[in-house]
């Protein structure tokens, strides 16, 4: 009893109840024949104080029970001590009539106190035998009480009993041996109870012990079982037989809840898991690491080919579609890979590299699987990395500069384009190329899109209020800034605190709206843009995968012809077809056209013979800062001093006209 908890004896107590209702009938009849041999032996006023102890025990005991909980962690604990003092006391007047019958010099009588007290200690050792909080607080007075009959029976002198004396204690040996038997059934039930609630507890620790172990959406493993378990397959492993971690991250997954609610998210999150495991089945483990991000484990592996295969077979697995609300929905996933080597392996290593892998992976466009190669990586981000990087963002030393485009028909500035650069106090001035990576594998794009986005429009503000034309202004806007409502409306916050320069700002876009997941939410966002005023481009045409379905179905002002295709010009007769062929497509269209990455003369030359007439590249100049690009405009003025400067608005769905941008792929 000395190592009982609190919770143990709150356990015992919820038994205790159970048996003293479940007895209750049996206890009452034989007090009842009890308090008749004691009126029968002549103790009238004894009795009658044994039959009010035991009523008034009887009576909270029904008391008691009623206010019982269902839960065990629900009773109270002066509940649980007015139960075991009612025990106690219970036990003390059901033996009562032990010491009132053995103080009789009757030996008939004496017997028959003498059935009664072993009676009570059988019952009370078989009935609470694994009940001990309880079976030792009545266990001890009852002992008592048999020393008390000892004693009686030392200092008493019995006459000869009358034969109704005997009759009674035969009468009782019956109940005794009656009552012994009953006792072992009731005692069979009790073991019965206890069998079925270890059971239930067995049953709720296993419940208890999967919930911890497992993502209470999916089913899959969560994050520390699977660590557990990857654990256990690298102690096993050896450069031999290797560990194989994957990580999943499914592709633009956050729209889908943003556009058809949670509910359709965890829908297809329970999808992807249920095929997860039929692809990997009984060979690996699966987890959900939490959000959209899953991982597998295999151990036993020594082949790169057999891995690629295997996780080109779980990225189409996910492909397939997926149906939410009547809408096919078509996610893909970026897959990256690692393995062990037998030296210095960890999970952290292994989780980090295939982690890696992921965001290489993710990054490509072909949407193949990655294999993480250490010397191919550069090494990941730090937590160091991501503070300067945001210290940089908060001290402006990211900001976008202007590089020129150029109406090569009239020798005229039209635009500009934006490219971020950092003014590194250290390392000098920074390309794009230099940071952005890190600052997509770190998710900052959001953090650095309203920077640039802010910076530009404060600049198009200022260069406008001293009387000068920029042009257009275009920004890059990433899908996840169109694809969530959260994202749109934070641009468009920015956008509407600088309405003077609505007319001159062009948002470029990737072909890659075209197969997002949200591609209906982000058309719902170019058309809200578009009614504001915000011309928009559609970049780097012919790189990524639009179709000529795709193409009817947005809406957008301008095609951005790639510098891949501008460079091959003149010396890849597919490349002279291809531009051709877009500069049909965007006079078919109606939307205008623009080159870039124009480096010679030549090119320029041919652009202008093909009869696109706005380009941008080196050949007219790199980016600059604002200061440089407010020199140029003031040049520019002074050359064309007729141009309206102030009223570009008016015109600004002309061929004469570009766009700035945030570029953050570029090397320029």
């Amino acid at each position: 009893m000395i190592n009982l908890t609190l919770e143990d004896i709150r356990y015992e107590s919820r038994f205790v109840s159970r048996i003293e209702r479940r007895d209750q009938p049996k206890r009452l009849a034989a007090a009842v024949m009890m308090i008749g041999i004691c009126l029968w032996s002549g103790q009238v006023t004894e009795t009658v104080y044994i039959f009010s102890a035991i009523g008034f025990s009887e009576l909270l005991s029904i008391w008691i029970g009623k206010r019982f909980p269902k839960r065990d962690d629900h009773i109270p604990i002066w509940l649980i001590g007015i139960l075991w003092c009612n025990n106690l006391f219970s036990t003390v007047a059901y033996l009562l009539p032990t010491l009132l019958l053995s103080s009789q010099p009757s030996l008939a009588l004496f017997i028959a106190g003498f059935l009664w007290m072993c009676g009570s200690l059988v019952h009370i050792a078989n009935t609470f035998a694994f009940l001990p909080f309880f079976n030792f607080s009545m266990m001890t007075p009852a002992l008592l009480v048999a020393f008390g009959v000892l004693f009686q029976l030392a200092n008493n002198t019995f006459g000869v009993a009358p034969t109704h004396h005997w009759i009674a204690t035969a009468g009782l040996l019956i109940v005794y041996v009656f009552n012994a038997l009953e006792t072992l059934k009731k005692q069979k039930d009790t073991h019965k109870q206890l069998r079925n609630a270890r059971r239930e507890s067995n049953a709720q620790l296993r419940k208890l012990e999967y919930m911890t172990q497992h993502d209470g959406l999916t089913g899959l493993l969560n994050r520390w079982a699977f660590e557990e378990m990857l654990q256990n397959m690298i102690v096993r492993s050896d450069t031999e037989s290797r560990v194989a971690v994957f990580i999943l991250d499914l592709d633009g997954f956050k729209p889908i809840n943003d556009t058809y609610t949670h509910e359709a998210g965890d829908h297809v999150l329970r999808t992807i898991s249920t095929r997860l495991q039929k692809v990997i089945a009984n060979t690996g483990i699966t987890a959900r690491l939490g959000g959209d991000e899953f991982a597998i484990a295999l151990s036993d592996q020594n082949s790169e080919d057999a891995l690629l295969k295997l996780a080109h077979r779980v990225a189409k697995t996910i492909a397939e579609p997926i149906l939410v609300k009547g809408r096919e929905l078509r996610l893909t996933a970026s897959v990256g890979i690692s393995m062990s080597t037998g030296i210095d392996d960890s999970i952290a290593s292994l989780s980090a590299n295939a982690d890696h892998a992921m965001f290489k992976a993710k990054s490509a466009r072909d949407g193949q699987a990655v294999m993480y190669d250490p010397d191919l990586f550069s090494p990941r981000p730090s937590l160091e990395d991501r503070r300067t990087l945001r210290i940089a963002m908060e001290n402006l030393d990211i900001m976008p500069y202007y590089q020129p485009k150029v109406d090569i028909k009239t020798g005229r500035i039209c635009g500009f384009e934006a490219l971020a650069r950092w003014e590194h106090l250290e390392r000098g001035l920074l390309m794009p190329g230099a940071f952005l990576p890190q600052v997509a594998e770190l998710s900052l794009h959001g953090e650095l899109l309203a920077l640039i986005a802010e910076t530009v429009f404060s600049d198009l503000e200022y260069l406008l209020e001293a009387g000068l034309d920029p042009g257009q202004v275009s920004i890059n806007v990433p899908e996840v800034s169109l694809a969530t409502s959260n994202g749109r409306q934070e641009l468009s916050d920015i956008l509407m605190r600088y309405p003077s320069i609505l007319g001159h700002v062009t948002f470029e876009i990737t072909e890659d709206v075209f197969i997002a997941r949200a591609s209906e939410t982000i058309q719902e966002s170019i058309g809200h843009f578009r009614a504001n005023g915000v011309r928009i481009s559609l970049d780097d045409f012919g790189t990524g995968f639009a179709s000529f379905q795709h193409l009817r179905q947005l809406d957008f002002d301008e095609l951005k012809i790639d510098s891949s295709f501008v460079a091959a010009l003149g010396t890849e007769e597919a490349a002279d077809v291809l531009v051709e062929g877009f500069l049909s497509i965007a006079q078919g269209l109606g939307v205008d056209a623009i080159a870039e990455g124009v480096e010679t003369a030549q090119q320029e030359q041919q652009l202008l013979g093909m009869g696109c007439t706005n380009v941008q590249g080196f050949l007219y100049g790199r980016a600059m800062p604002l200061a440089e690009t407010r020199i140029l405009l003031e040049a520019e003025k002074l050359r064309f001093p007729m141009m309206r400067q102030t009223k570009v608005s008016q015109t600004m769905h002309s061929h004469n006209r570009d766009h700035i941008d945030f570029k953050g792929s570029k090397a320029s």
